[in-house]
């Protein structure tokens, strides 16, 4: 198989290998090639000064970020509400319905979409990193601030994709190189480039510890003004969630990181519902509590994501004629009518009127709140998820009294009353009542699987669902072997080195 792989290679010798991309097959095809591109030479890269890696600084931000809508969140919330206990998958998809009965395989459309575009996102970033230290050299408009910032960014955009990567499959390539163009003499030296092997987790999260630590140096500060920056209190913040991970678990380092996090200037919101509110003119961004958050400011070309879960405010019939995704479940409503907790609840959550009643009759219908217009922003980490990772970070390390104030923090924004004595009998108590808070507080934000993953309840969780509400799909019970997602069955087909995950 590879030296089959070789034969294919060479026989596109002659075609200079993208800049944009590390493998021929498993990553997305780009239109550069010696033919429409100018090429360095000696450095056989297509970027040569400032302009290049500005212009791809630029692109970070106004595309490759926004690009999240449909991988990042559209479908990261059918892996973490959905294949949990927040929601129902909501349409008839059969993507999205196998995923919530865990019935996936590695044809799912989804899952290699989503594969392919983390790996892409990857790639884009390594295109500033890879280059900007020569261009630095060889451009002398490039300061040394501005390469320094330019590649913390790309640096930390990077990491995001790689956690997530690893949060949905686990072992995952690592491609940290541009490959250069494939010849005879150089073929076995750099095959591994173009077709790499999952490296583990741990080395994957060895590596994210090295490119953050640096890169919170270097990132700009948190902006007030402009929380979509890729700052260096978000690489404080991702550096929490991996030292969370059971790869290289940590808990005095989250306690670390996530108290540098909260001593950045931010502050929560004196009203939750606040987050998601809008008026007439505009959505409320720049929130005081976020730390990073993906804007759209023009109605008239903002996202197009809100139309996958209710209504645009704006323009309340575009788009609503079908049924939606990501469907709040029953059992998350009783959660929150359980606590009494309206706020958060109100916010999450709103029933309209619609024509289908898959879920809830059609004069009284759940939807998931938390887009309600076409420029409403995307959060990606805040102040409130930092709290609770700092809770449960002090309940893993036997500081239970300190894990509660953290906690009460957050319910006291929600206008509920402080954990009761019994939430501090036991770390299991402290634990439950973490991830209780976790879940009403960051409902449909991307976290409910991941943060019951992390605590070995996912199992038991997914598998009882279908006992408490026959609104699930029966579900194919969940084993450690199912946690993680199927690798696409195309990228095995490409790329030989890669192997399947068990149960698939």
């Amino acid at each position: 198989m590879k030296m089959k792989k070789i034969f294919n290679i060479l026989a596109v010798a002659a075609i200079a290998v993208s800049a944009a991309s590390c493998d021929l097959d498993l990553y997305s095809p780009t239109s550069f090639n010696k033919g429409n591109v100018t090429v360095d030479d000696e450095t056989g890269s297509q970027y040569t000064k400032k302009a290049d890696m500005e212009g791809l600084r630029n692109s970070l931000y106004n595309s490759w970020m926004k690009d999240i809508q449909e991988m990042g969140l559209e479908d990261w919330l059918v892996y973490s509400e959905t294949r949990a206990d927040n929601a129902y998958c909501g349409t008839s998809s059969t993507e999205i319905m196998s995923l919530e009965a865990n019935t996936q395989d590695g044809a799912n459309k989804n899952v290699v979409r989503d594969w392919n575009w983390y790996q892409t996102q990857v790639s884009n970033a390594n295109n500033i990193i890879c280059n900007i230290d020569r261009i630095a050299t060889e451009d002398p408009s490039l300061s040394a601030a501005e390469r320094d910032q330019w590649k913390a960014e790309a640096l930390i955009w990077r990491a995001f994709c790689f956690f997530r990567l690893t949060q949905l499959w686990g072992d995952a390539p690592m491609v940290l190189e541009i490959p250069p163009a494939i010849t005879v003499d150089n073929v076995e030296q750099y095959y591994h480039l173009y077709y790499p092997d999952r490296a583990p987790m741990s080395e994957i999260y060895a590596q994210l510890v090295n490119d953050l630590t640096w890169a919170s140096q270097y990132a700009p500060n948190l902006n007030p003004e402009n929380k979509m920056l890729l700052s260096k209190t978000f690489a404080l913040g991702l550096l929490a969630r991996v030292y969370a991970e059971k790869p290289i678990r940590d808990w005095n380092k989250v306690i670390e990181y996530c108290t540098d996090v909260e001593s950045s200037g931010i502050s929560l919101e004196e009203d939750y519902g606040k987050l998601w509110s809008y008026n007439d003119d505009d959505a409320y961004r720049n929130s005081k509590e976020s730390v990073l958050e993906i804007q759209w400011t023009s109605k008239s070309s903002g996202n197009w994501v809100y139309m996958m879960y209710h209504r645009n405010a704006y323009n309340p019939d575009d788009s609503y004629t079908w049924a939606k995704w990501t469907t709040p479940s029953r059992d998350l409503i009783e959660a929150y009518q359980k606590e009494g907790d309206e706020v958060r609840m109100n916010a999450s959550i709103v029933w309209d009127k619609c024509s289908w009643s898959n879920y809830y009759p059609s004069d009284n219908y759940a939807f998931m709140h938390k887009m309600p217009t076409n420029v409403s922003s995307i959060y990606i980490m805040r102040l409130a998820e930092i709290y609770l990772l700092h809770a449960e970070a002090l309940a893993c390390t036997g500081d239970l009294a300190g894990a509660a104030g953290y906690v009460n923090r957050v319910r006291s924004r929600a206008k509920l009353a402080d954990l009761p004595a019994s939430a501090q009998a036991s770390q299991e108590a402290m634990i439950d009542a973490i991830l209780k808070e976790r879940r009403l507080e960051l409902a449909f934000e991307g976290f409910r699987f991941f943060d019951l993953a992390r605590h070995d309840r996912i199992i038991e969780v997914h598998n009882s669902v279908n006992a408490k509400d026959s609104y699930w799909q029966v579900r194919k019970p969940l084993t450690e072997t199912r946690i993680f997602l199927p690798i696409p069955t195309s990228a095995l087909e490409q790329n030989s080195a890669l192997t399947q995950n068990p149960g698939y």
